[in-house]
C-alpha cells in the first residue's frame, strides 16, 4: 500500500501521529527505484508509523505542516538527482522538463533542494525533532566540496543545511537502526554511515585538512579528496574528521555494504509501481514509465569511473539479489493488468557486474593502489557472465513473459575480457536481450583522455563492435550500437574532439549523437581536476576548458555531420610530500 502523505490518509490509518516524515524532491512514486519509497516501506514493515510529504510548496506553510510533526525525526531528500544537476544543464541554463515531477514540467524542485527543504520544516516547526538529511545531494556534498554552480569551494552541506545529522551511502541499514535507536531513547552518534558536527575533535579518526586549508590550497583540497575517496569501504574504511571554523564535521565509517539476503528483502517488499494518487492528478511522471516494469538485480559499481559518483555513494562493492528473489519479482509483474508481458531492463549501475565479484575484496576491502578493471581488468576479478546468461534464460521462460531488454550500461571491456563465458554471453545479449540497439559508453577515442576519465583504452571498442554486428548478422537482427561520448572533459582539448571525430567517423563509421559536455559534480576525481586543474594522480597541470562557449564548441565538433560520411555497419540515433599521499592510480 501506499504510505500517507494527507491528513486524510492518517485517519483511514487511525494514527493521530507519525513517528517519520520523508521529504523529497521527488514525487512520491511508490517503486524499488526510489530511495524514499524504499525506506519507506522498510521502516513500515519494521512498526513504525511513516509518513511521505513529496515536492512541497516552499512559498507555504501547507505542505510541510499537512502531516504534522514526527515522534522520531524528519528525513530530508533532494530526490534520486543532485537538485543543481537535475536543474541546470552543463552550460547553467535551466532545464525545462524533470522527469520526477507529475507532468514533466521542471516547476517543483527548488535548487539546492536538501538546504530549502531543512531550513522549511525549521520555519514551520520550532524546536522539532532531528532532521536527518540523505539521498545523493547530501551524501555527495557531506565534506568540503567544489560547486560548479556558484564556482567556489563550499562547506559540508550540514553546516549550510543546519541538519542535525546526515546518512551518507546506502541509507538502509543506517536509517533501521537509528529509528530503532531513537525509539528506545538512545544515542545515536556511533552509528555507521553517518555524519554530524561537534565542538570536539574525534582524534582517533582520521584528520582531514580543514576547510580554510582546501579553500587557500588546491593541493590540500587534492589531499582532503584522495584521503575521503580512499575511506569508502567498509572493511577497510577508518572515519573522518574536517575542521570548520571552529567546529567538526564527524563521519563514522560507511555503513557495511548489504548482504543477499538484505537486498533481497528491500526489493521483496510490496510496492505499487505507481504514482501516489495525491500527485497523480496533476499529471503523468516520465520515470515510472522507465523503471515501472524494470529489474534491478545489484547495486555498486568498480567501474570507478573518474566523473562518476556510484563508487562514493552505492560502493565499489557489488551487493546483489538471489535469482530467487529477482525471477519472484518477475512473476509478479505478469500478473499485474497493465504488464504488456516486456520487462525494459534488468540490471544495475552496471548490468554486466551482477553475480561476481573480487573475493580479496570481500574479505578485505578495495584495494588503495590500484582499480578493478582500469586501467585494464585485474587478474584477480575473474569476470564470468555465466550467472547473468543463467538468469536472463529463465527470466525469457517465465510465463507472461514476451521480451527481456537489458538496458542498462554493459562494460564492453570485461565481456572481452571473460574468455570463457563472454562471447556467449554477448550473444544472448544480441539475440534476446537487444531493442534494436544497444547503448554503450566508450566516452571517448583518445587515450590520454579516457586515461584521466579512468576508462580502459579504445583498444577493446573496435573489437567489441566488429563481434556485436557479426552476431547480429548471425541471428538476422539489423541492429546498431548507439555510443555515448563526453566533451571537454578535463584534459580534453578542441584538437583531441577532432581526432574523437575522426576516429568515430573512420572507424566507427558513425556520426555520434549522444554527445554531453562534462559537467562537474560533488565528489568525483573528475570534478577535482576541474577545480585545481592539476591532475590529482601526477601532480602536474592540466589543461582544463571553463569557457562554456568552447566547451559546447566542443560539444559541436564530435555531432557535426560530413557532408560525405561512410555508409557504416552502426548508426547512432604538499608538493613535497604530496605523491606519497596520493597513492590511488587510475
Amino acid at each position: 500500500m501506499f504510505l500517507p502523505t494527507t491528513k486524510k490518509e492518517l485517519k483511514e490509518l487511525g494514527w493521530n501521529k507519525l513517528d517519520i516524515i520523508f521529504v523529497s524532491g521527488d514525487t512520491y512514486v511508490d517503486s524499488p527505484y526510489m530511495g524514499i519509497a524504499i525506506l519507506g516501506n522498510i521502516l513500515a514493515d519494521k512498526g513504525f508509523r511513516v509518513g511521505i510529504i513529496a515536492q512541497p510548496d516552499i512559498n507555504s506553510a501547507y505542505d510541510i505542516s499537512r502531516l504534522g510533526e514526527p515522534e522520531l525525526f524528519w528525513g530530508v531528500s533532494g530526490g534520486s538527482v543532485d537538485s543543481m544537476v537535475s536543474n541546470y544543464t552543463a552550460s547553467k541554463k535551466r532545464r525545462r522538463q524533470d522527469d520526477y515531477t507529475p507532468g514533466g514540467e521542471n516547476n517543483k524542485r527548488p535548487d539546492r533542494a536538501v538546504l530549502v527543504y531543512t531550513n522549511l520544516i525549521r520555519r514551520n516547526f520550532k524546536n522539532t525533532k532531528p532532521i536527518i538529511i540523505g539521498g545523493i545531494e547530501a551524501s555527495l556534498r557531506r565534506v568540503a566540496h567544489y560547486d560548479y554552480w556558484s564556482n567556489k569551494l563550499r562547506r559540508s552541506i550540514l553546516f549550510d543545511s543546519k541538519a542535525d545529522y546526515l546518512i551518507y551511502g546506502m541509507g538502509e541499514k543506517t536509517t533501521i537502526e537509528i529509528a530503532q535507536k531513537l525509539q528506545k531513547g538512545k544515542s545515536i552518534i556511533g552509528v555507521r554511515g553517518l555524519s554530524y558536527l561537534s565542538n570536539e575533535n574525534k582524534y582517533e579518526y582520521l584528520q582531514l585538512p580543514s576547510f580554510e586549508e582546501t579553500v587557500k590550497d588546491k593541493y590540500k583540497f587534492i589531499e582532503m579528496f584522495d584521503t575521503f575517496y580512499l575511506n569508502n569501504d567498509p572493511l577497510s574504511a577508518k572515519g573522518l574528521v574536517q575542521k570548520h571554523g571552529k567546529r567538526f564535521l564527524i563521519q563514522n565509517p560507511p555503513q557495511y555494504n548489504p548482504t543477499t539476503e538484505e537486498m533481497d528483502y528491500y526489493h521483496d517488499l510490496k510496492y505499487e509501481r505507481e504514482v501516489h494518487p495525491y500527485y497523480k492528478k496533476w499529471g503523468e511522471v516520465r520515470a515510472l514509465e522507465t523503471i515501472r516494469f524494470s529489474i534491478n538485480t545489484h547495486r555498486g559499481c568498480y567501474g570507478e569511473c573518474n566523473f562518476c559518483a556510484i563508487a562514493v555513494h552505492q560502493g565499489q562493492t557489488i551487493s546483489g539479489r538471489s535469482e530467487k528473489s529477482i525471477l519472484n519479482e518477475a512473476k509478479e509483474y505478469s500478473k499485474m493488468k497493465n504488464f504488456k508481458g516486456n520487462i525494459s531492463d534488468v540490471g544495475g549501475p552496471t548490468a554486466n557486474m551482477y553475480g561476481f565479484e573480487c573475493t580479496k575484496k570481500i574479505n578485505l576491502g578495495s584495494c588503495d593502489d590500484k582499480r578493478c578493471v582500469a586501467p585494464t581488468t585485474c587478474k584477480t576479478l575473474r569476470p564470468t557472465h555465466k550467472p547473468q546468461i543463467d538468469l536472463l534464460k529463465k527470466l525469457r521462460r517465465l510465463d507472461g513473459i514476451k521480451k527481456v531488454f537489458v538496458a542498462s550500461g554493459i562494460r564492453y571491456d570485461m565481456v572481452l575480457d571473460d574468455k570463457q563465458y563472454g562471447d556467449e554471453y554477448l550473444k544472448e545479449i544480441v539475440q534476446h536481450h537487444t531493442s534494436g540497439q544497444m547503448k554503450i559508453a566508450p566516452e571517448h577515442s583518445e587515450d590520454k583522455v579516457l586515461d584521466l576519465m579512468g576508462k580502459p583504452g579504445k583498444r577493446y571498442l573496435t573489437e567489441f563492435r566488429d563481434k556485436f554486428y557479426q552476431y547480429s548478422k548471425e541471428v538476422g537482427k539489423n541492429q546498431f550500437l548507439t555510443y555515448y561520448m563526453i566533451a571537454a572533459h578535463p584534459g580534453c582539448t578542441e584538437s583531441d574532439m577532432h581526432k574523437l571525430k575522426e576516429f568515430t567517423s573512420e572507424k566507427l563509421s558513425i556520426s555520434p549523437e549522444q554527445v554531453q559536455v562534462f559537467t562537474p559534480t560533488p565528489s568525483t576525481y573528475s570534478t577535482l581536476m576541474y577545480y585545481t586543474e592539476i591532475d590529482p594522480f601526477t601532480g602536474k597541470k592540466l589543461f582544463v576548458e571553463k569557457d562554456i562557449n568552447k566547451t559546447t564548441l566542443q560539444k559541436n565538433i564530435a555531432v557535426a555531420k560530413r557532408e560525405n560520411p561512410k555508409a557504416g555497419k552502426g548508426r547512432s540515433n604538499s608538493r613535497s610530500n604530496y605523491h606519497s599521499k596520493t597513492k590511488r592510480r587510475r
